[in-house]
């Protein structure tokens, strides 16, 4: 998993390449986005366009990030995600608690 850093207007934007699973990938990801925070980020958006998959733990990571930016004050938006990727969020029922947008342009109008 490579994990690209970029500002683009009020957020922080993350592009995420690789499959989002158990082990380095989950880590990076929680490392990051605990980086950010640290350094004062409070919106983040994550553009998973280049996430083929993700498990449990990839979507624990996520859930992770979205509320722990919630209740510091902030917002986590995802955009861009594959096929695949809604499939499993709409399985789990996170399609409708996770803020997903279609795409870079729409997420960032949120923040």
């Amino acid at each position: 998993m490579t994990i690209k850093v970029r500002k683009a207007g009020k957020a922080t934007i993350l592009d995420l390449t690789g499959p989002l699973k158990m082990g380095e990938a989950v880590e990076a990801f929680r490392e990051q986005v605990e980086e950010l925070m640290g350094g004062g980020t409070k919106n983040i958006a994550i553009n998973l366009a280049g996430v083929p998959e993700m498990d449990s733990s990839g979507i624990g990571a996520l859930v992770r990030a979205f509320s722990t930016l919630k209740q510091g004050g902030g917002k986590c938006k995802f955009f861009a995600a594959p096929k695949r990727v809604k499939q499993t969020l709409k399985m789990v029922r996170l399609d409708t608690v996770l803020d997903l947008a279609e795409d870079e342009q729409t997420a960032l109008a949120g923040f």
